[in-house]
Order: structure tokens, then sequence, then C-alpha cells
């Protein structure tokens, strides 16, 4: 059942230890996730392919509407999060509350970090927290004319 995969970052601590206690790879992405589409599914297979447990952090409303502006999220945090815990390929889902994931990153120390060509390593303040703790950040390219803001705006035109 996909609600067991969702868990606090607490809970994926004991999640992530006993994961590297048996020499599993464990890797981190994170986003809104707001009308998910098809560059988010090809994001979290490639990010699937480079460890053994993957886990997705997902912006609590309040962050999605300080990114993205008063009208967003579209769906609210526990049905973007079910959505994810849903697919094959998320091990576990959690939320996260502040501008970037640095906390959680910083107790769960991933091995890798996975995140779309719209960042540059240098604007992820999460990247440093990856490397600090021996991980490291992987850039992925987009699928080309995918974005949940891009597709909400190509919505409401029509």
């Amino acid at each position: 059942m996909a609600g067991t995969k969702i868990k606090t970052s607490y809970e994926l601590e004991a999640i992530v230890g006993e994961a590297r206690s048996t020499g599993r790879r464990v890797v981190f992405t994170n986003g809104c996730f707001d009308v998910f589409h098809r560059g988010h599914l090809a994001l979290l297979r490639e990010a699937r392919g480079l460890g053994d447990l993957l886990i997705v952090a997902v912006n609590s409303d309040a962050s999605v509407r300080a990114l993205k502006g008063p009208d967003r999220p579209i769906h609210p945090r526990d049905d973007r999060m079910e959505l994810l815990a849903a697919l094959e390929m998320v091990d576990y889902v959690t939320c996260f509350a502040n501008a970037d994931p640095c906390d959680i990153i910083c107790r769960l120390k991933p091995d890798v970090l996975v995140k779309g060509d719209d960042w540059s390593r240098e604007a992820l303040a999460e990247g440093d927290a990856v490397e600090r703790n021996g991980g490291k950040v992987v850039i992925v390219p987009r699928v080309p004319d995918y974005s949940s803001t891009e597709l909400i705006e190509r919505i409401r035109r029509q």
C-alpha cells in the first residue's frame, strides 16, 4: 500500500541506517510535484537508476505557495505524496516545510542528490549539505516542454 511508504524524516533515519548497514546506496530528490507529468516521471526513473533506495521529499503546501505563488499548489500535499508513493520506483516519500530540504538531507545524509537541469549546482543550497557528508549531486536533463507551471498556464489560457 502506498500509504506505508509515506514517512516522517525521523522514521526515515532508521530506514536509511538499515539500508546503509546492508550496503545499499541512498538516493534523494525533492520538489513540489504539483500537477505530476512526464518530466517528473523521467526524473524519478533516472534517480532510481542511481541507487538502491529512492527517497522523495515533497514541499509542503505553504512552501509551494512561497515558491510558486498564492494560487499554488493545485494539488494538496497529501495528494501529491500519495501519488508519488504509488509509483513503483519510489521507496519512500516525506514532506518538508522549509524553502529547501537541507534539514532532512543533513539528517539522512543521502549518497546522491538528484535534481533536474532547471537547477544549477550553484543554486542548490542542499547540494552543499550532500557533499559535506560525502555524497554527490547529479543534475539530469529535463524532458523538454514539461513543466507544471507551463502546463498550468497553458490550461488557464484555454
